[in-house]
């Protein structure tokens, strides 16, 4: 009898261990095989198509990262595929505000699409305030934040303790100057957070696509636009058709299959 329960358990942990070891073959096929090495490797030697295939693997496998983003868009650019360039780049620009690598290929990448950006003009203090904002990404002003609360809470507390008048006064100075930065890097953080969690902004991927008054091919054609060019999302609730809004304030609709989110 306990010669039968050996056996039975040594099968089950036999049939066990192998039912993990195919799992394992399996995980390792569809991860550990990809990695950014492999890619970088493949558009060194020019192979685009294989670099294409494994940056996408990795970001569909690992997660967003902006250096995968901005290789993927060299990539796509080698291969003259403008419109996913310029979505990878801005993915990457997204994740890493303050890369001037980003930033150039991006440039460079838009101005071989068909449809330029148009100048708007700004208030200079608007204009401040998004360069101030791409110093750093999201977690960067997260983190500066966190150490302004820190220096605050440093600076109340010696402020308490000080008994010297003049030396109170430049403590309350530095502690009203790090309760404005904490306050200034909190905001900027949540607003980098939100613009990564709702992504309002689209590229068009098709060659040319009508914008129409209503959302229907029997719509009013109101003006056409091209593969590369960056729209805002005004209206996201039906599923074939999205309302977007130009740099120059035009307005319209057309199918949610010509565009993607950045």
């Amino acid at each position: 009898m306990k010669r039968n329960l050996i056996y039975i358990i040594g099968v089950i942990l036999c049939g066990f261990s192998a039912r993990l070891s195919a799992q394992t073959v399996t995980f390792a096929d569809s991860t550990v095989v990809y990695n950014k090495a492999m890619a970088d490797s493949a558009y060194a030697s020019a192979d685009y198509a294989t670099a294409i295939h494994i940056y996408e693997q990795l970001l569909a496998t690992k997660g967003e990262a902006a250096p995968v983003y901005y290789n993927l868009g060299n990539a796509y650019y080698k291969t003259s595929d403008i419109a996913r360039s310029i979505l990878n780049y801005e993915r990457a620009l997204l994740l890493d505000p303050s890369n001037d690598d980003i930033k150039f290929n991006l440039e460079l990448a838009r101005s071989k699409a068909v449809d330029k950006n148009a100048v708007v003009s700004e208030l200079f203090f608007v204009r401040w305030y998004r360069d101030f904002a791409s110093i750093l990404s999201v977690d960067g002003w997260a983190k500066c934040g966190i150490l302004c609360f820190i220096i605050l809470i440093l600076c109340l507390t010696l402020f308490i303790f000080n008994k010297k008048s003049k030396t109170k006064k430049i403590i309350f100075i530095f502690a009203l100057l790090s309760l404005i930065c904490t306050v200034l890097s909190n905001v900027i953080a949540s607003s980098q957070k939100e613009k990564m969690t709702y992504r309002e902004s689209a590229i068009i991927m098709e060659p040319s696509v009508t914008v129409r008054s209503t959302p229907s091919t029997s719509g009013t054609e109101l003006f056409i636009l091209h593969e590369g060019k960056k729209v805002t999302i005004k209206d996201d609730s039906m599923k074939d058709w999205k309302e977007i809004e130009i740099e120059d304030g035009n307005i319209g609709w057309l199918p949610a299959s010509a565009i993607e989110q950045i």
